[in-house]
């Protein structure tokens, strides 16, 4: 069986080889216009040193509990560039003390009331794709140790209601298996994260994930039918209804609530039927202004009612990037799908708000078709490659010691073009301080009525010994910014530990008020992944 990488994206052996990454450092030593760096080597489980365990787990416990170094590197973080260049580093001294595979929901229940008794804090654990800090166990000095709690066992659907269109599923499963079960009845949730392949339905809904749907179903929220959860002092169950004006949503409560107030073990999910129509084109914006007369014909689509399942407006930067285009003009790509219809005049539609906002749009663009060809050629197929790829390209660079990371917001149409200029400017600033040269390019991953969510990508060369500061200087800019300019410190990588300071000064202080008692509550201990979203 396929192991996953304990330091980095994805499983042992795929991604780049050594002469592909040998390859890509030499491309981008120079695009930057700097000698070519050294790739550090892959680490090995063979020399990592772990810190000696504080606690060990109780015997009642023990069988579903390990202490081998394998399993707590690899639940030490999750997967962002800081994780990244600490693992290639070696350096996991927050491991947990130990990590549990709990089968159901009794032990999980054994395994809370233990942490309680012990003061110990307990980190649940998805897939561990986490880009914010969420599922490490930097916990402080005020618990006896710290445990991981890895849901992948919790990984059945375990009912479908066909004629609903919804099913019961637990919460560990993975993308991939999720699918795989509901393919038989022609269902599917259709929620694809860039994490997908590697996280899970639970982590989904505790982080508010962000997933296919460029438009309309956009969020994990919108395909929550009702949630069961276990706390400390309790189960908390809502009721399975298309909806309810029955006061403020339980389940709201428990979506992004990124584990401090409890653990989702299972949840009704609203499905789709299988989509069997699809259509699909990409539109150049050519010019200086090309993505902000791109953002205006997105904005244009994102007012007409026809939702598009994928509106990626790429800036240029990111189109020769993701290899959608050369560098001289943005992209838009545009797609449609559905289970029941052709898409003609949707498509038609919107190409024709393409062209009146001065998009070049290729001959005979946009055909339906009855097979995934539609989302796997073109532009935006090679987008989609390299959206899947590109978790794996950020180990190779960061082994080459570049600066690669990405950030997300969200910012209402009246404001984005100064939001953008602003965020743009105090990001590549930063960048050129610490690292002399770099880009920082934007793409839209989700689009609204009333606002778009822009995607930054920050790629620069680095200080081997130093990147882990030079990316705290650009990211404090970068997130200051988001702050003065009133986006959103993210919109759909949660806030785990390393957004904090920038949410408490973005959520209303009654909201914190709220959220704590909540927390005092259903965990009057505080051992539910503290100093996430509040303090301990």
């Amino acid at each position: 069986m396929k192991r996953r990488k304990f330091w980095g994206w994805g499983n042992e052996g795929e991604g780049p080889n050594d002469e592909q990454a040998r390859g890509i450092g030499r491309m981008l030593a120079e695009r930057f216009g700097i000698d070519e760096v050294h790739l550090a080597p892959e680490p090995r489980i063979e020399d990592i040193v772990l810190p000696k365990p504080r606690i060990s787990p109780p015997s009642a416990l023990a069988g579903i509990c390990s202490q081998q170094p394998f399993d707590r590197a690899g639940h030490t973080y999750g997967k962002s560039f800081r994780d990244i260049v600490r693992g290639v580093r070696g350096d996991f001294d927050c491991a947990p003390d130990f990590v549990a595979f709990p089968t159901g929901e009794e032990e999980i229940a054994a395994l809370l009331d233990w942490c309680n008794q012990a003061g110990v804090a307990a980190i649940p654990y998805g897939g561990g794709t986490s880009v914010c800090g969420g599922v490490e166990a930097r916990v402080g000095d005020g618990f006896a140790g710290a445990i991981s709690i890895d849901l992948g066992r919790l990984d059945r659907v375990l009912e479908i209601d066909r004629t609903s269109r919804a099913a019961r599923i637990q919460a560990g499963i993975f993308g991939p298996a999720l699918e795989n079960q509901l393919r038989p009845v022609g269902l599917t949730l259709r929620h694809f994260p860039q994490s997908f392949e590697f996280s899970t339905l639970g982590g989904w809904i505790a982080t508010r994930s962000g997933g296919h749907y460029a438009t309309l179903y956009t969020h994990i929220d919108d395909f929550v039918e009702s949630l069961r959860t276990l706390t400390p002092t309790g189960v908390i169950e809502s009721r399975r209804l298309p909806g309810s004006g029955a006061g403020p949503s339980p389940d709201r409560m428990m979506i992004g609530s990124e584990g401090i107030l409890g653990i989702i073990t299972e949840a009704w999910m609203r499905l789709q039927d299988r989509p069997s129509f699809r259509a699909s084109a990409s539109v150049r914006f050519e010019g200086d202004d090309g993505f902000l007369r791109g953002a205006r014909v997105v904005r244009t689509l994102s007012q007409t009612g026809l939702f598009p399942t994928n509106c990626r407006l790429l800036d240029a930067g990111e189109a020769l990037t993701s290899g959608a285009g050369t560098g001289d003009a943005s992209i838009l790509v545009i797609g449609f799908e559905s289970a029941d219809h052709p898409l003609d005049d949707w498509m038609k539609r919107a190409l024709e708000c393409c062209r009146d906002g001065g998009g070049v749009v290729p001959e005979g663009a946009g055909k339906t078709r009855t097979d995934e060809g539609a989302t796997r050629e073109g532009a935006a197929g090679a987008w989609r490659k390299s959206f899947l790829n590109a978790p794996y390209l950020r180990d190779v660079l960061v082994r080459a010691g570049y600066i690669t990371e990405t950030f997300e917001t969200s910012i209402t149409w009246d404001r984005f073009e100064e939001f953008h200029a602003a965020v743009t400017a105090a990001t590549s600033d930063a960048l050129k301080r610490v690292a002399g040269a770099g880009s920082v390019s934007c793409r839209f991953t989700h689009i609204y009525p009333d606002g778009p969510a822009p995607y930054f990508t920050v790629i620069g060369p680095g200080r081997r010994d130093g990147l882990l500061d030079q990316w705290a200087e650009i990211k404090t800019a970068a997130s200051e910014a988001l702050q003065r300019e009133g986006g959103s410190i993210t919109h759909h990588h949660a806030v785990g530990r390393d957004h904090r300071p920038w949410y408490d000064q973005q959520r209303p202080d009654g909201f914190a008020r709220v959220l704590k008692a909540a927390k005092a509550e259903l965990d009057p201990s505080g051992v539910l992944n503290p100093g996430v979203l509040i303090g301990p």
